[in-house]
């Protein structure tokens, strides 16, 4: 499946850089490859522009449909192999030992009560943090 996938995504790339060549070919008044030969033939100003937007619609519409196999292709593919990181889990976390923290380091051998059940996971890290925080100092008194 992955060397169809590689091909596709290859094939689409050159239908793009036709699709820009193309594109840029026109004027922007509909005259494209107007330059010289008969009045009435693929190089006339009529010619041309039927020509290269016919091209246009042809590449652009290849262009969409390749785009929309190559993101089916793409999750289907993607799906068997993916594996989904569970670290941050409820079940991966730890369940013996006091909680520590990355930014405060190991939890310190204070007596740990029990926080609140709720669903809210900042609300653990909200009650670890107002039990460790020092009490303010008073300011002294000014005579």
């Amino acid at each position: 499946m992955s060397s169809l996938f590689t091909f596709l995504l290859v094939v689409q790339a050159l239908v793009a850089a036709a699709m820009i060549g193309v594109i840029l070919m026109q004027k922007s008044e509909g005259g494209g490859l107007g330059v010289g030969g008969s009045p009435a033939g693929l190089l006339s100003a009529r010619g041309a522009a039927d020509f290269l937007t016919r091209a246009t619609t042809v590449l652009a519409s290849l262009f969409v449909g390749l785009s929309i196999l190559l993101a089916a292709l793409a999750s289907v593919g993607g799906a068997g192999g993916s594996t989904i990181d569970t670290s941050l889990s409820k079940s991966a976390q730890p369940s013996s030992g006091a909680p520590t923290s990355s930014l405060t380091g190991p939890a310190q051998n204070a007596p740990a009560e029990a926080a609140p059940a709720s669903d809210d996971p900042l609300a653990a890290a909200a009650a670890a943090a107002s039990q460790s925080a020092p009490a303010p100092a008073e300011a002294p008194a000014k005579k």
